[in-house]
């Protein structure tokens, strides 16, 4: 049986549709087809879904789509959420009725789909939550408070996950100016799972890690993550080598293993591997929850295949700019330059600009300034010597180690250093 798939996702050689589709979130950008119908059935309806149109409000801009393909030629954002429903005691939180919200991030992916920028947001922003809606028609009241206090208000009004992603992208939205196209809540285990279906992850452990909570201990150097140490480096807070026990020092390690699965996922070459890839993908979408159009499977399928260009240097990864909230410094509050990643997004342009390059300046000439005749060699007699000395090399500079959690980097840079 043919499926059609968008246009974008047809190639000038080959119109054999790509018939299995899914997302990787945590891990988040790694978009695969696989070649078999019974498998997209099974990925298909792994997949859960959530319609939040009707609790967005009416205010929101229309998207004019394109009845083949609705992610053709448009920039996209779409909101990841982690959560948990396991009661962890390293994790502390807001959650309602055993539900929570651990991690937020914003992905952004370009018109020309030439980059993709991942924005976390610190779950103890203080911020303006605003009134929620949720499925059944309850609401709330707007108030004041931690920005992961907003998922657990749309759960408490609506009792599912899709008032809960509600409530969390009105919330973006107010704040920031930028519109969520799609959304996608995935849970922790399907992440663990994620890892282990990939043979696990390399990374760089800077010092030796000994977290009880997050059940966790590792010694500095190079390791591979399994999928349980993977998730217990993502979220250990408390502990000996895992800093001062904030959210936002967590969450430059939640961007290396992000960094880190990507790099493993692209190295792999998934795509002709079809029975890691089946494994990938099966681990990522049994713990999906997303709107209807996201998760649909032709609609995946062209927005994988027009990001298949992108590589490790073309993803950038960065936490929105923050500073201690001088009423409390259990919370954080965003800055000016917050505002400028915000705006960047929304206009789709680079949130991080590349810098221009320095140029030399000209020296001076002066037009009357008498030149000097150049001095003539005379022959010599003697002879000469051929041998030439060598001439010294310059070492290569030392490769700039970004801080992952308060500096933007790319896929392509260090962000620790092992021996």
């Amino acid at each position: 049986m043919r499926t059609d798939v968008p246009r974008h996702a047809r190639t000038t050689r080959n119109h054999r549709a790509v018939r299995a589709v899914a997302l990787s979130v945590v891990g988040v950008l790694t978009f695969v087809g696989v070649g078999l119908t019974s498998a997209t059935a099974r990925l298909q309806g792994n997949i859960g879904t959530g319609e939040v149109t009707q609790l967005l409000g009416g205010d929101r801009p229309e998207k004019v789509a394109d009845p083949d393909d609705p992610n053709a030629g448009k920039d996209l954002n779409i909101l990841l959420m982690g959560s948990d429903s396991r009661g962890d005691g390293d994790v502390v939180d807001d959650g309602v009725g055993g539900m929570r919200s651990d991690t937020t991030i914003v992905l952004h992916v370009s018109a020309d789909r030439s980059r993709a920028e991942l924005v976390s947001i610190p779950r103890d922003s203080f911020v303006q939550i605003p009134s929620c809606t949720g499925t059944g028609g309850a609401t709330s009241a707007a108030t004041a408070g931690r920005f992961n206090s907003a998922f657990s208000l749309g759960w408490s009004v609506g009792g599912d996950v899709a008032s809960a992603a509600a409530c969390t992208i009105k919330t973006v939205e107010a704040l920031t100016g930028v519109y969520i196209d799609h959304y996608a809540v995935v849970d922790f285990a399907g992440f663990e799972n994620m890892v282990d279906a990939l043979g696990g992850v390399p990374i760089c452990v800077p010092n030796d890690i000994d977290a009880p909570k997050a059940d966790l201990k590792l010694t500095a150097g190079f390791q591979t993550l399994d999928g349980k140490d993977a998730l217990g480096f993502a979220r250990a807070r408390t502990g000996v080598g895992v800093g001062d026990g904030s959210d936002t020092n967590r969450i430059g390690r939640q961007q290396q293993l992000m960094s880190a699965m990507v790099n493993e996922a692209l190295s792999q070459s998934l795509v002709t591997d079809l029975p890691k890839l089946y494994s990938f993908l099966d681990a990522g979408t049994s713990s999906l929850t997303t709107n209807p159009e996201l998760a649909s499977v032709p609609n995946l399928a062209g927005l994988a295949y027009s990001m298949r260009s992108l590589r490790a240097k073309d993803i950038t990864f960065m936490t929105i700019p923050w500073v201690p909230n001088p009423a409390d410094t259990n919370e954080v509050v965003w800055t000016e330059e917050a505002m400028a990643v915000w705006a960047n997004m929304a206009s789709d342009d680079p949130l991080v600009p590349e810098p221009e390059a320095p140029t030399e300046p000209e020296a001076p000439t002066d037009p009357e300034a008498p030149t000097e005749p150049e001095d003539t060699v005379e022959p010599s007699d003697e002879p000469t010597d051929s041998t030439t000395e060598p001439t010294e090399t310059t070492e290569p500079e030392p490769t700039e180690t970004k801080s992952a959690g308060r500096e933007a980097f790319t896929g392509a840079d260090v962000t620790a250093e092992c021996g």
